[in-house]
């Protein structure tokens, strides 16, 4: 992990990995001679060698597999031979389409490329009938991924690289064709056809809505039909996890397998391996149809030692499972690390491991149903202990319910999966299966009704917590530190962990200090949606929406984490002229406690001239001006010149030009992100 993280954090496009393979060859033959090292002194040899090894090894493999989403495209518009490898995406201005780039034509040349791609296609009735598999031809201009660079802005650029994915593109509608050729089927997209067959028995039975998303994301993985509430009801309930294929459902597949399967143990040890290697081939399959997710890998690898254990009639899972797990994970696809979903997987049976025996002995409950519900229950705090830390940071939020949550949902999804299954196993029998599927669908309506109530109830969840990576480190820090002293039981091992914890609360109270909120202006490097951001002391704020119908939702995806950081409030919208004390707008004149700033979107400025030139601070230049800086400097004095990512390439290019020659102090968005400017 260490060598992984490191290897990512370094990583540039000219890095050489010939140094670093020599470096792990010689540490491979330090290890192998250290390992025949008899002498009791050398004994610590062995040891260096081999973690020296991994380190180097994970810095190896996380830079080989970033270099392979590296590639030269052209900076032009050009031709591009295309493969879908899954269906269209439906966006809300495209069709999000993923792609693998076989090669392009440059002149004469055809350039060969084996690369992923995400193209965004303009949407026409043509686009819908395209299907995983399908070859085309597409003109378009590639260009590799970037970071918007907007305060605390999600690093999508560092994310596509991790999953491979060299470049994005647009393609304008008319500028693509489907190849006339039979779509080359290959093992992906031939399972994600039966995904789709799937899907459709369900409809066929009468499955719709929230209840045939909420089936598809448990049986199949498919989360692409989950709408927007049924998501947020979930996330606020603390039910999220029920919704990604994890340890529990590969757990109940893993125990409905070797139930059905146990009459070949009863053979003898022929029998065992038999069922042990049917269950690791049934599992395997599973996984693959389902996508191969980070969370499903992991539980199938689990569950696969506990298969293999049990043809030596054996039945055990410890820490040093779990992290033989991870590292053979992490050794065939590094960047797994850096996965939310791996992270969560791995830490949540980390700490089960850790603590749930020790809640379960608190209390001793002597009734079978007083058993199940007590281990239940301590299951799902031990899980919720680990992983809340990492939630907190992902995702600003903490399920105050869990614990209801997951009492009634755990076994309910439990029964409704064991349903699903007997329902396609009576798919020859039209009638029961049809009957089953009733029974089904008023479980899944039942469940999604269960977790909108607890969606509903007083402070259900805890919404716009913002954390530091140290906070989370220092939490786990603390965690490790108090279960030493529980097993110690030393007065200075609790102090020592108590210690940890006021550090952090210290740390967390100086560092919310520190990020306040000023008085100042902000500008994001958000294309389609610009604004100046007007910021209080006390919280408030105000967007001011240069755009007459601005993206507003993609600018609060941007800037959500920096709001919260600086422990914003909801800002209020503002389109239109206002008049204020402090704040006032008028003619696209923006005036905040004595700075002034012009939003300049059209050219109701052009061809017009003053004797007195108005001071202006900031002069924001937008798409929908197409004059040049010399008609503005006829009206305007500005100390600043800030150019909005929304114009054109060849309009940026050309304003830049003319600041250079006017030598005017000009910010570029689009290369310098996001920037604040104090009052």
């Amino acid at each position: 992990m260490a060598g992984v993280f490191c290897g990512d954090l370094f990583f540039t496009k000219e890095t050489d990995l010939r140094l670093s393979v020599i470096l792990l060859i010689a540490l491979s033959l330090l290890t192998v001679v250290s390992y025949f090292f008899r002498h009791y002194s050398l004994r610590w040899c062995f040891g260096i060698a081999v973690s020296a090894l991994c380190v180097v090894g994970g810095w190896v493999a996380v830079t080989w597999q970033l270099q392979q989403s590296v590639c030269s495209l052209p900076e032009k518009e050009t031709v591009y031979k295309v493969q879908l490898t899954d269906d269209p995406e439906q966006k809300e201005r495209s069709y999000l389409c993923r792609v693998d780039v076989e090669e392009y034509r440059d002149s004469s040349l055809v350039c060969p490329l084996k690369k992923k791609a995400l193209l965004y296609i303009a949407p026409d009735s043509l686009v819908t009938s395209l299907h995983a598999g399908d070859k085309l031809w597409v003109s378009a201009r590639i260009a590799p991924p970037i970071n918007g660079k907007n305060f605390d802005e999600f690093d999508y650029g560092r994310y596509l690289m991790r999953q491979g994915v060299c470049g994005t593109g647009y393609v304008a509608s008319g500028k693509w064709i489907r190849i006339s050729e039979k779509p080359s089927l290959s093992a992906h997209v031939l399972a994600r056809s039966y995904r789709d067959r799937l899907i459709s028995l369900y409809e066929r039975l009468g499955f719709e809505g929230d209840e045939l998303a909420v089936l598809s994301a448990l049986t199949v993985g498919d989360k692409t039909e989950l709408s927007e509430s049924i998501r947020e009801s979930y996330s606020v309930s603390g039910a999220s996890h029920v919704l990604a294929l994890s340890g529990l459902h590969i757990g109940l597949l893993y125990m409905l397998l070797s139930f059905s399967l146990k009459w070949l143990a009863l053979i003898g040890c022929w029998g065992r391996c038999i069922r042990s290697l049917l269950v690791l081939l049934m599992l395997g399959a599973f996984a693959f149809f389902t996508g191969l997710s980070p969370s499903v890998v992991r539980a199938v690898c689990m569950c696969s030692i506990l298969a293999i254990a049990g043809m030596f009639g054996r039945q055990t899972i410890s820490l040093n499972t779990v992290a033989a797990v991870a590292w053979w994970m992490l050794l065939f696809h590094p960047v797994w690390l850096f996965d939310v979903g791996f992270q969560l997987s791995f830490v949540a049976v980390v700490s089960i491991l850790l603590f749930q025996k020790r809640l379960y002995a608190l209390f001793p409950v002597k009734s079978w149903l007083g058993r199940q519900i007590w281990g239940l229950m301590t299951v799902s705090v031990s899980a919720q202990l680990g992983t809340a830390p990492l939630v907190i940071f992902y995702f600003s939020r903490f399920s105050t319910h869990f614990l209801l949550t997951n009492l009634v949902v755990v076994p309910l999804v439990t029964i409704i999966l064991y349903v699903a299954v007997l329902m396609l196993l009576l798919t020859p029998f039209n009638m029961l299966q049809t009957l089953i599927a009733g029974g089904c669908n008023s479980l899944l309506k039942f469940l999604n009704g269960f977790v909108r109530w607890i969606e509903q109830l007083p402070y259900s969840s805890i919404d716009n917590i913002w954390l530091y990576v140290w906070e989370v480190v220092g939490m786990y820090l603390f965690f490790i530190l108090f279960l030493h002293y529980t097993r110690k039981r030393r007065a200075c091992h609790l102090m020592i962990s108590l210690s940890c914890l006021l550090i952090l609360v210290i740390g967390h109270v100086s560092s919310s200090w520190m990020n306040r909120p000023e008085r100042s202006l902000v500008f994001y490097n958000v294309r389609g949606c610009p604004a100046v951001h007007c910021i209080e002391r006390d919280g408030k704020s105000w967007l001011n929406y240069a755009d007459g119908q601005p993206d507003g939702k993609r600018l609060c995806q941007v800037a959500s984490n920096y709001w919260r950081r600086i422990q914003l409030s909801p800002p209020t919208v503002i389109t239109a002229d206002v008049s204020g004390k402090s704040l006032s707008r008028n003619r696209q004149l923006l005036f905040y406690y004595g700075c002034r700033v012009g939003m300049i979107t059209d050219d109701r400025w052009r061809n017009k001239s003053s004797d007195a030139l108005l001071p202006m601070d900031y002069l924001y230049i937008c798409k929908g001006y197409g004059g040049s800086i010399d008609e503005l400097l006829r009206l305007f004095q500005p100390s600043c010149v800030v150019l909005d990512s929304s114009l054109p390439t060849y309009r940026l290019h050309a304003l830049q030009k003319e600041c250079k020659q006017r030598r005017l102090n000009f910010i570029s968005l689009n290369e310098e992100g996001s920037v604040c400017f104090l009052l």
